[in-house]
């Protein structure tokens, strides 16, 4: 296109060696970028894929004997046993846990350990099973320990 209207390229820059118009660079052969990716595209379309049905072979004749059966059937349980006996620790949840109101940041945590509304924080409103009696009473015991005074001797 630049050729046709006469165009002199200045020192350094080529043209697109697709004659595309726009100037190529010696990194992408001599191609213009669109037309580089173009190039670039078709050869990855047209390179031979690995063939699948190899990946998912069956596997051989004695694999599959009664007793490799049983074993895998013992150790496919082993692995359920162990997936359910990994506990998850609990993903943040942003609802209450009483009306399913959505509260975002500003969700109270209770200290029996779910996430709760500005109406349903409060204990007595959210039937909460945490017991603040025996807190309070261990913070007492710990911070008043009990002193008795040695026995005087009569006289």
């Amino acid at each position: 296109m630049a050729e046709e209207h006469g165009y002199q390229s200045p020192e350094g820059h080529r043209l697109c060696a697709n004659n595309c118009g726009f100037f190529g660079s010696p990194a992408t052969q001599n191609y213009c970028s669109k037309c580089y990716r173009d190039i670039c595209l078709k050869a990855a379309q047209s390179k031979p894929k690995a063939p699948v049905d190899s990946v998912f072979a069956a596997p051989p004749a004695s694999a599959s004997s009664p007793e490799n059966l049983k074993g895998r059937a013992a150790a496919a349980d082993k692995v359920e046993e162990a997936a359910a006996a990994v506990v998850l620790p609990q993903q943040a949840t942003n609802r209450c846990s009483a009306c399913r109101k959505k509260v975002g940041l500003t969700g109270f945590r209770c200290r029996c350990g779910v996430t709760f509304c500005g109406v349903h924080r409060y204990p007595e409103n959210h039937g909460c099973s945490f017991d603040f009696k025996a807190l309070g009473r261990e913070a007492i015991a710990k911070a008043n320990p009990l002193i008795k005074a040695e026995k005087l001797e009569k006289i």
